[in-house]
């Protein structure tokens, strides 16, 4: 019987990566295809499709990073089924900085647009216009 003397996690890298509706989809350099449930990454998870197709190789593919989500995660991790370790507390404070970013992004994009964004101060500017004449 003839052995591999070369560690699996030496042995292992990422080439590609796909995530579906479902699941984190990783070929290996090496032909194997890893598959596990994209719920096991709540990041990946709750991330829109583009930010999904954005991914980067660490290194030489021993793990894969999207920036736009601050999502890691290792080839060994995945070989070894482990799911996302990450604490409740550290995903809400995710959840709640991305949340922050997207309205801020919304208000730039609105007012790069020159869209008017009601205010109060506007409204009530009008009345007493209106109440004047």
């Amino acid at each position: 019987m003839t052995t591999s003397s070369v560690p699996m996690a030496m042995a292992a890298a990422a080439q590609n990566v796909r995530v579906t509706e479902r699941a984190l989809v990783v070929e290996l350099r090496d032909g194997r295809v890893v598959s596990v449930p994209l719920a096991w990454y709540p990041r990946l998870a709750e991330g829109s499709p583009r930010e999904r197709r954005r991914w980067e190789l660490l290194g030489p593919g021993i793990g894969i990073h999207w920036p736009e989500l601050d999502e890691d995660i290792s080839v060994e991790g995945l070989l070894a089924g482990a799911r996302s370790g990450e604490s409740p507390t550290s995903l809400n404070a995710w959840r709640a900085r991305r949340r922050n970013s997207i309205r801020t992004a919304r208000k730039g994009t609105a007012r790069a647009r020159g869209d008017r964004v009601k205010t109060n101060t506007r409204s009530r500017a009008k009345s007493r216009v209106r109440s004047a004449g």
